[in-house]
């Protein structure tokens, strides 16, 4: 009999649920893709609906509920931060206290109250577990290593920042791990806050934001802010930051070292701000290759798995990768505390004594990272016809022919297809797509589509047999999760600066693909595969047959301060909203010239069925 268990993280941020069945992923997503709610923290209740619906099931179906945090070790933590902060931040603690005091201590009642809310059948025991071991499970159990290393790293958990793991058969254990107050991810944070972007959401603008600057500031960091070690462990000087005692990140120690007052959000970005995010994010990977290094060390492994909110940062994952210390890494790519509702779920199942069955096959058991909702051809006809939106339904070859052939001419396509992702990257199922070849379509799709900072850059999707050909690569990357530089062949040879700086550097041809080259010649790549991606795939060889290119931007389908798109409806929704040309929606095409004017109007946004 198949054994259920079901996975949640809540009431931080990113809340999301995942369900296992006999240790294996059969569907996870985020809430905020239900409530519409960015990084929405709340009970992921519709989550829970979500993957219970998939399964066919009902909570009494479901051997154990996992959450992915151990409250009281938060809590512990907590109160010992308000005790060595006293009297400072007694304000916070006198706010917080009430919450931790009730029903943030006991989050497995909470939990368990929330899921009986939802009436699909008797709650099954709820168990906590150590937030950075649900990092960790998720990192390493569905990775396609027998064995591994396993870094960790985040902003803080219950109590660790950073953990090393070694992964073997279906156990983990833990072999060093560091504390808060010392955190390479409120690190990043700091950055973040003190270069105007929002804390646990701006950080990729962070990231983004590097290659124009300098690391003017990266000595200053390691001298005034950070004690690393040689290996890799370190210590905060806390005296400059401000979260231990108030409600920022930083405060008057930040201006003094980085010559004034923190950017507010939306003011101009300057030279400053480029420099600091550069100066950050060198430091960050060489604590991160450290890291590394000992973590081989220490377990004598040949492959490592990373998650934690830090591995996102697919730019110190690249450079990981390239600096050889490992033959391949692995990345989780729900690695937030999103991801933390699977590796709960995952790590109960193999206490439970579910096999890794997948390992040996050369494939991950993440099916791609397909986990989300689809939704049937009929139903969306149905719900296209009801509204009379003009629409035609080619057969598959057709569409994709037809697709391919629009993109070539420049336009943009609204791709929505399949089971939704799980994690914050759009991998070809909610994706808007165009042509990389176009030097314009970069500025066209921030201004015009996404609405966002247009120093943004955009990813690459290609397909994985041609990646080789066009990016400096040294493994596979099906999760956009790692940087790399563009292959000698396809960089301009001595490209015009002419005295370019800043955001104007973004304007600069540097390759035959520059709508998704970056201005230090790099790219968040996503190698494209026929076993995991067969339709998206069909389309980038379509693409590659007409143009020559196997390479397509790919972003995610949505707009500035809005989740990924979850249902047809949202898609239809933003393809009106936006300049984007054609939507492809499951089997159906919807031209943007034949469409009749746009209104806002709640008939639009009518449920479809997610059966």
């Amino acid at each position: 009999m198949t054994e259920l268990i079901l996975g949640i993280s809540a009431f931080y941020h990113d809340s999301a649920a995942a369900l296992v069945a006999d240790g294996v992923p059969v569907a996870a997503a985020q809430e905020e893709r239900f409530s519409r709610r960015r990084h929405d923290p709340s009970f992921p209740a519709n989550a829970v609906r979500y993957c219970l619906r998939e399964a066919g099931a009902g909570l009494g179906d479901v051997s154990e509920v996992a959450y992915y945090e151990d409250p009281v070790q938060k809590f512990r933590r907590v109160m010992a931060t308000f005790v060595g902060t006293a009297p400072r931040g007694y304000p916070v603690f006198r706010d917080r206290l009430p919450e931790w005091t009730t029903w943030r201590l006991r989050a497995a009642d909470t939990v368990r109250r929330q899921l009986a809310r939802l009436g699909a059948g008797p709650v099954p025991d709820v168990v906590c577990q150590e937030h950075h071991e649900s990092h960790a499970a998720s990192a390493f159990l569905p990775s396609p290593y027998a064995s591994a290393a396993v870094l960790s790293v985040d902003g803080v958990g219950d109590w660790a920042t950073t953990t090393i793991w070694h992964g073997r058969g279906s156990t983990l254990a833990k072999r060093a791990e560091i504390r808060f107050p010392h955190s390479l991810g409120l690190l990043y944070s700091a950055f973040t806050y003190f270069c105007g972007f929002k804390v646990d959401s701006g950080e990729y603008k962070l990231m983004g934001l590097a290659p124009y600057g300098t690391p003017r500031w990266a000595d200053i960091i390691r001298r005034e802010l950070i004690d690393i070690k040689p290996d890799g462990s370190f210590r905060l000087n806390l005296r400059h930051f401000s979260y231990l005692r108030g409600r920022t990140m930083t405060g008057r120690g930040f201006e003094e070292l980085f010559g004034g007052e923190r950017r507010l959000p939306e003011q101009p970005l300057t030279q400053r701000e480029f420099d600091l995010a550069a100066s950050v994010q060198e430091v960050v990977e060489e604590v991160l290759l450290r890291l590394a290094r000992t973590s081989r060390d220490l377990t004598g492994e040949e492959n490592l798995c990373l998650a934690g909110g830090v591995a996102l940062n697919c730019v110190a994952n690249g450079k990981i990768s390239e600096a050889g210390t490992f033959d391949s890494l692995w990345v989780q790519p729900a690695a937030g505390d999103a991801g933390g509702a699977l590796g709960a779920a995952l790590s109960a199942a193999a206490r439970h004594g579910a096999a890794r069955t997948h390992v040996g096959s050369g494939a991950d058991a993440m099916s791609g990272a397909l986990l989300g909702p689809a939704f049937d051809d009929r139903e969306m006809a149905a719900y296209l016809d009801r509204h009379a939106v003009p629409h035609s339904r080619p057969g598959r070859h057709e569409l994709v022919e037809e697709v391919a052939a629009a993109l070539a001419d420049g336009k943009v396509v609204g791709w929505f297809q399949g089971r939704m992702e799980f994690g914050p990257r759009a991998l070809g199922s909610r994706s808007i797509l165009g042509d990389p070849r176009d030097p314009r379509m970069q500025s066209t799709m921030n201004l015009k589509i996404k609405f966002r900072e247009s120093f943004r850059p955009f990813a690459p999707a290609v397909l994985a047999q041609d990646a080789g050909d066009y990016f400096d690569l040294r493994q596979d990357s099906p999760y956009m999760l790692m940087v790399a530089g563009l292959s000698d062949g396809q960089r301009v040879a001595d490209p015009d600066l002419a005295g370019a700086e800043g955001l104007d550097l973004l304007r600069v041809a540097r390759s035959t693909v520059p709508a998704v080259t970056h201005v230090d010649s790099s790219a968040r790549v996503q190698t494209v595969h026929e076993r995991t991606h067969p339709l998206f795939h069909d389309l980038l060889t379509a693409f590659r047959r007409r143009t020559g290119c196997p390479v397509l931007v790919n972003t995610s389908f949505n707009v500035r301060g809005e989740p990924i798109v979850c249902t047809p409806q949202e898609a239809y929704a933003c393809f009106m909203r936006t300049d984007i040309d054609l939507l492809a929606l499951g089997g159906h095409l919807v031209h943007k010239d034949r469409q009749p004017q746009w209104r806002e109007a709640a008939d639009w946004r009518e449920e479809i069925p997610l059966d």
